[in-house]
């Protein structure tokens, strides 16, 4: 197949269409525990009505569908379908509440909003009032809204309401009057056509819709096809949010371009467990993924028998041998490779099969820095993580291969992409594979340019081999009141590699003698961990304050602070009394903690962390177990690091 004829999703879906018809599975999604299969002419078919009954319903080229749900087979062919008759579509976190939700429908005027369950309409419902552009909401699992006669019931009986298979039937019925239109619509799809709207995620403000047209995403396919040989015996899981790139490229990417498979767990609750039973050979997973899965194991260490504690202790040193003369390129004698042998078979094997990574052989990570201890703490057990660079608006811009993987770098420039550092230190990209722009945005997207380089907004370095070295966004670098500057976001990937810290935010500035950090402990594993040593709590709030537990993170931040420059040590520290929540705009809905919010809502606690006191009162806010809201006063304690 020559690729470059095909440059669009839509063109790809009919070219293996035609090549497999219903001779090969294109997805599986799991429900109510038995997988369920769809060939290749089972998804063409079901894009090509979804499709043609959109345009019944007035979908113009042009148009734009937002999509709100988990990642089921139901979200690919909304998108397939929109695109083949040249619309685009805007992925919603599904986790947004309905005024977030508003921001995207209505910043993309969006028409159409094609939505997973109940919990998704129900949102729509509470605001459609303020979406003046709005003609339809079209949902795919109509339990809660659809009677047994058919037709919406109750509260739903809202004739903007219509179901995923309803739209197919109207298809079929227009096809009847339009024969041969949706392959008429395929043919006349184009790379420079808008496939979607991605947003940022709004770390720093609003977040913007970058414009992504269908070259740029089959272009990001093709580089990583040609890095890592797909082929269609290859199994993908999706996990991560279809709206955004990595997921567009190597997911539904992937899938188009060399047949590989889609699997769809039956919903994020499950992911881990489906994961397990495929073991997939092909996923990309963000660092967040890496990082709970690391606390996982971790974790599950503490609670083993003493005997697997030995032998994890025992062979783990084996496997992070083994890893570093991989990476280096060396060869190790006989006898750190019959140690390997043992590693394997009476720790890691085991080790990678409770987690699923039994087959992974393309395993991807990217969309923020990764910490090098969790890199190389999978290098170790036998998983082989490639870490890229990119954001929605550049793509993927470099990439390390299989055989030259270095855990501080994000590896070279990939083909089209060219990489400098501008004078102040921030990574400047050229490339004619970036976005489009910002929709309806044009001082915006003027201001993200010097000439035709594009500003990333991250500090880095590039070695002599010509790998890219990300440090830290260019906004979050601080000083202190000594001149020196730190990195703050080197020392929090750092820390959440501990199994007891979930989340950090390390401060300073120009004011300041000395390098601060608040810590968001991991309830689950911290609760483990006291519960195993008998210490009695109630709440986070209790468990947070404990002397022990402040004394455990002490000795994570301790272990962090032997790596870091001596004026960039963490000198003292709070634990926070809660977890940091996206529904109060803490993080971003991509689990991003959005470091300028936090720093000016915790300007309280951050100030008595540089002040005399060691312990400063607050008024916390608590959930009973029944459900009821209340608030306490305590104290949260200061902690000094000597």
């Amino acid at each position: 197949m020559v690729v470059n004829t095909y440059d669009t999703f839509p063109k790809l879906l009919k070219d293996k269409y035609d090549a497999y018809d219903d001779k090969k599975v294109m997805m599986r999604a799991k429900n109510l525990g038995i997988w369920e299969r769809y060939t290749w002419k089972e998804c063409y078919q079901r894009v090509k009505y979804f499709s043609l009954g959109l345009i019944s319903l007035g979908l113009r080229r042009g148009d734009n569908v937002a999509i709100i749900g988990e990642n089921r087979p139901e979200w690919f062919w909304a998108e397939l379908a929109a695109q083949a008759a040249s619309g685009s579509v805007v992925g919603v976190w599904t986790d947004c509440l309905p005024d977030e939700v508003k921001y995207y429908v209505k910043d993309a005027e969006s028409e159409f909003v094609v939505s997973q369950d109940q919990e998704q309409v129900d949102k729509i419902l509470q605001i459609k009032d303020e979406l003046p552009l709005l003609k339809r909401v079209i949902f795919w699992d109509s339990k809660g809204i659809v009677g047994f006669g058919g037709t919406c019931i109750g509260e739903y009986n809202d004739p903007i309401l219509m179901d995923f298979d309803q739209v197919i039937e109207l298809g079929k019925k227009y096809e009847k009057s339009h024969p041969g239109l949706f392959e008429e619509n395929i043919e006349k799809t184009r790379g420079r056509d808008v496939a979607m709207f991605s947003y940022t995620s709004g770390t720093t403000g609003l977040p913007k819709g970058a414009i992504l047209t269908q070259s740029k995403l089959v272009e990001g396919a093709r580089i990583l096809n040609l890095l890592d040989k797909w082929n269609s015996n290859e199994q993908y899981l999706s996990a991560v949010n279809p709206g955004i790139i990595p997921e567009q490229v190597i997911g539904l990417g992937s899938c188009l371009l060399a047949g590989t498979q889609m699997n769809f767990p039956e919903r994020a609750e499950t992911v881990q467990e489906d994961f397990r039973e495929i073991s997939p050979r092909m996923f990309m997973w963000v660092p967040r993924n890496w990082e709970n899965i690391s606390r996982l194991v971790q974790a599950k260490m503490i609670d083993t028998s003493a005997l697997r504690r030995f032998l994890y202790h025992l062979f783990l040193p084996v496997g992070y041998k083994i890893a570093e003369s991989r990476l280096a390129g060396k060869k190790l004698g006989w006898l750190w490779q019959v140690l390997y042998f043992l590693a394997q078979l009476l720790l890691l094997r085991a080790l990678k099969d409770k987690v699923g990574l039994t087959k992974a052989r393309c395993v991807y990570t990217a969309g923020s820095a990764i910490s090098p201890d969790i890199f190389r703490y999978f290098q170790a057990i036998g998983v082989n993580i490639r870490q890229f660079y990119g954001s929605t608006e550049m793509g993927l811009v470099t990439t390390q291969s299989s055989d030259d993987i270095r855990p501080e770098t994000c590896g070279p420039p990939t083909e089209g992409y060219e990489c400098r550092l501008y004078d102040n230190g921030e990574i400047m990209v050229r490339s004619d594979r970036l976005f489009s722009g910002y929709y309806k945005k044009p001082e915006a997207t003027r201001q993200a340019y010097t000439g035709d380089w594009y500003h990333t907004g991250d500090f880095g370095q590039i070695n002599d081999d010509g790998h890219l070295i990300i440090i830290d966004r260019m906004d979050d670098l601080k000083e202190l009141s000594d001149g020196r500057k730190f990195s703050p976001q080197y020392a929090e990937v750092r820390l959440r590699f501990s199994a007891f810290i979930k989340d950090a935010v390390v401060v300073g500035g120009q004011d300041k003698d000395f390098v601060a950090a608040v810590i968001n402990m991991d309830m689950d594993n911290v609760g483990r961990w006291a519960e195993a040593r008998h210490i009695p709590y109630t709440t986070f709030l209790d468990l947070s304050q404990k002397p022990e537990i402040i004394s455990l993170v002490k000795d994570q931040i301790q272990r962090v602070n032997k790596n870091l420059p001596t004026w960039a040590r963490i000198k003292r520290f709070v634990n926070l009394y809660k977890e940091f929540d996206p529904d109060e705009a803490e993080l971003t809905r991509s689990r991003k903690v959005r470091r300028f919010f936090v720093e000016d809502k915790y300007q309280y606690l951050i100030h008595a962390v540089y002040g005399d006191s060691e312990e400063v009162q607050v008024e916390a806010p608590i959930v009973y177990a029944d459900g009821r809201k209340g608030t306490m006063r305590t104290g949260v304690k200061i902690n000094t690091i000597d």
